[in-house]
């Protein structure tokens, strides 16, 4: 995809820098020290030693799931196999991972496991690594280009989680507890907050590039390279999550700022029967803006 760099409304085509990183390790370094700021994920080591090997970065999304980082310079068909090693070893050491996050974040932290994550980045992959995925269900790609003057682009290659969900089918009672898909959540709240989350959802799976994560036992989260939002369902409000605690775009003071409980997410609305969908929906929007 080209990149332009517009001054005085001329376009300039910028062009690639033909190795991208200088080696492997200049591309893991990049990244690990800027992991938040890039893919919204919390360090917590690099060249992480396990039983058998090491995994190139380790840390804790805004979700407070575990997520494994695997980089390649080049396209190279082992990232695949490296990344479900590691994964392997993460479902076996929960403990430890456990451990690793409250030396590095201190303690109190409650673990996600519904989704751990494996992200692959590279300049591309193969297509037999591009087949290989749509089976699995924890694994995501990411393709990074660096273009002269030091831009970086990256985009979803693949994601487990579809870009846009049609509306899923009314489910029967004993449906939603089969899995955490969209109507498990929905049907754990009043009818009167199903409608309004209906509305909500529908604005928020139109912003370009937007993914929809489910599968989740503790809310719905709505992410571009990083998380922007996150659902979760109460009898009769709904809790929204927000990167952060202002917005300018916050006119009536509505977001709670949650700084202080050391989550991914620092912004905290209560959306309830009373809340104006297209005000609630400017704020998720704002989030959302800051992820591009």
């Amino acid at each position: 995809m080209p990149i332009f760099k517009i001054e005085k409304l001329k376009a300039e085509q910028l062009s690639l820098k033909k190795d991208g990183f200088g080696n492997e390790t200049e591309l893991r370094d990049f990244f690990a020290a800027n992991l938040e700021e890039i893919l919204g994920v919390r360090f917590l080591g690099k060249e992480y030693q396990t039983t058998d090997g090491r995994m190139d970065t380790i840390g804790l999304d805004e979700n407070n799931s575990p997520a494994i980082i695997e980089y390649k310079w080049k396209e190279n068909e082992e990232v695949l196999t490296q990344g479900l090693f590691y994964f392997d070893w993460l479902k076996k050491n929960k403990k430890h991972f456990e451990l690793l996050v409250e030396s590095k974040l201190g303690k109190g932290k409650i673990i996600n496991w519904d989704q751990p994550r494996v992200i692959l980045i590279a300049q591309s992959f193969s297509i037999r690594i591009q087949a290989a995925v749509q089976t699995l269900s924890n694994v995501e790609l990411k393709t990074y280009s660096l273009y002269e003057g030091n831009i970086l682009h990256l985009e979803n290659e693949y994601s487990p989680f579809p870009e846009k969900l049609v509306a899923l089918k009314k489910a029967m009672p004993n449906e939603a507890q089969m899995g955490y898909d969209l109507n498990y959540h929905l049907n754990s709240t009043s009818s009167e907050m199903r409608k309004l989350a209906n509305e909500l959802r529908d604005k928020i799976i139109q912003l370009p590039s937007t993914e929809e994560k489910l599968g989740q036992k503790t809310g719905i989260t709505y992410r571009t390279t990083k998380s922007f939002t996150r659902l979760e369902f109460r009898k009769t409000w709904i809790q929204i999550l927000l990167r952060s605690p202002k917005y300018a775009e916050d006119t009536f003071g509505l977001i709670k700022d949650i700084t202080s409980n050391e989550w991914g997410y620092l912004g905290m609305v209560k959306f309830t029967p009373e809340s104006n969908v297209n005000y609630v929906f400017s704020l998720i929007e704002a989030s959302y803006k800051s992820t591009l």
